[in-house]
């Protein structure tokens, strides 16, 4: 144990963040560079190491995060970094991503604020890069195996790097022009700067991997000849088909997807634009839906100089205190202020889009609402209620319905799919097809990046079996294990 009374002797600080008006000018993450590690030693003490950790629980990958506490505790980062490996591969992208069910199953959250699991994960995974402590981790010796992996984002790197350390040959297809999936272009700089992606990709070069950009299994290279060419196949395509808004106005010019506006403004700190070609500057911008992808887009419309920025929620205001029925250790509904609702803008809960309205030009200009309220379980309007708002850009961020199917690559490969859309598969990941695999969102539907790599990492195991016959690989989950939640 850490220190027996660290939980008595020091509140819970989180990361320092920049000023608001200091980092809207930027694109770099909004953290305080260091401000973490004059802290986290006592951060760390604060961890009970309880007879019965559920921060186990709460974490897919089933983190062991009382061992690596301890040894933060000590700055002991090299043992540190080796048990935060032994279950995550890719810690400073959890680190950083991460909702952090881990903290909502804290023990010490049941009466007091939980241990910062996050920061203290990311604090050693940083001081690991910084002290040359990431090494690459070759395979001793090649099993003359093949596996293709279809997509780059944090399901399929991480069922690629395992495999690879297995000792099989490993080759990752993305369609995208570059490595990283949902990590490369969902995500904003200003949450995560892609130098973290881009050391991790090396680090996987140098140990074998493969990887093939701008190519897209089904309409690229057919998926079953695909087949053909490779021992095994782990699909990790992930869940692409954005939940669409079927109302009048819909075609209207300014109305995007959240993924046909986010990797714009991407692209544009990868070098490939000057400035971008959908921009919020000077506009009023609306975003719909008020998960973590609208908060991206509230955060990046603020840094392209939005005229104002309106975040719009189906959903009652969650309250800023557990409720009866989301009992410690499940995972609450909370009400969350992230980096980018700190700078600015305004958010509206409990209304419903009508229509959208346009100019002669048929560019958007307004959107018109209704306060929505839940009887007898249905979603009714409530009369007297609509308004407008001006809007001359409007991001859908209303989450994601499935896999695509518009490439041709379920077809093509003969697929079997569930009741939810999404690709079905057995206890190994294995679908109906022999010798083909999925993980992450593909397989699980739409979710969180800690439950992706726990999804590359069980199919791992599954491809591994299927090759040889055993596995040593690790498997944290079952396809079947939902979130610690209600």
């Amino acid at each position: 144990m850490a220190d027996p009374k660290g939980f008595l002797n020091h509140g819970r600080e989180v990361a320092q963040t920049r000023p608001v008006g200091e980092r809207v000018q930027d694109w770099n993450e909004v953290y305080v560079p260091g401000s973490l590690l004059p802290i986290i030693s006592k951060q760390a003490s604060r961890c009970m190491d309880c007879g019965i950790p559920f921060c186990h629980n709460g974490c897919p990958l089933g983190n062991l995060i009382p061992e690596w506490n301890d040894y933060a505790y000590r700055e002991d980062w090299s043992a540190a970094s080796e048990r935060l490996h032994a279950t995550n591969n890719f810690p400073e992208f959890t680190g950083r991503l991460c909702p952090a069910p881990c903290e909502a199953a804290c023990v010490l959250g049941i009466n007091q604020p939980a241990v910062t699991i996050k920061n203290v994960e990311v604090s050693i995974i940083d001081k690991a890069w910084d002290a040359n402590d990431v090494k690459p981790q070759a395979p001793e010796r090649l099993s003359g195996k093949t596996v293709a992996v279809i997509g780059s984002g944090p399901a399929g790197l991480a069922a690629a790097q395992q495999l690879t350390r297995a000792g099989h040959t490993v080759a990752v297809y993305e369609r995208a022009d570059r490595i990283g999936g949902l990590l490369r272009y969902g995500i904003p700089e200003f949450k995560m700067e892609k130098r973290h992606i881009n050391r991790r990709i090396e680090q996987m070069r140098a140990e074998g991997t493969k990887f093939r950009t701008g190519v897209e299994i089904g309409r690229d290279i057919d998926a079953a000849k695909l087949r053909r060419r490779y021992d095994a196949v782990v699909i990790a395509a992930g869940s692409t088909t954005s939940r669409d808004l079927p109302v009048p106005g819909r075609e209207l010019k300014g109305v995007y997807q959240a993924m046909e506006y986010l990797p714009l403004a991407n692209k544009v700190q990868e070098g490939d634009y000057v400035t971008t070609p959908v921009s919020a500057e000077g506009k009023h911008v609306v975003v719909i839906g008020g998960g973590d992808t609208g908060a991206d887009c509230v955060g990046t419309a603020h840094r392209q100089g939005a005229a104002s920025v309106t975040q719009l929620e189906i959903m009652p205001k969650p309250g800023e205190d557990r409720a009866p029925h989301q009992p410690w250790p499940t995972f609450p509904m909370l009400y969350k202020v992230t980096s980018a609702h700190e700078e600015g803008g305004e958010r509206v809960y409990a209304v419903s889009t009508t229509h959208f309205e346009g100019d002669e030009d048929g560019n958007v200009q307004f959107l018109h609402l209704v306060e929505v309220e839940f009887i007898d379980g249905k979603l009714t309007q409530k009369p007297g209620t609509e308004r407008k708002l001006p809007a001359q850009l409007v991001t859908l961020a209303m989450g994601f319905t499935g896999t695509d199917r518009e490439n041709g690559l379920v077809d093509q490969f003969a697929l079997d799919l569930d009741e939810r859309g999404n690709v079905a598969r057995d206890a190994e990941f294995q679908t109906n097809v022999p010798g083909v695999f999925v993980a992450g969102d593909a397989g699980r539907g739409q979710s969180l990046i800690v439950w992706a790599i726990a999804e590359g990492r069980s199919a791992a195991r599954g491809v591994d079996r299927f090759l040889t016959g055993a596995s040593d690989l690790p498997a944290p989950i079952r396809p079947t294990d939902r979130a610690l939640t209600v």
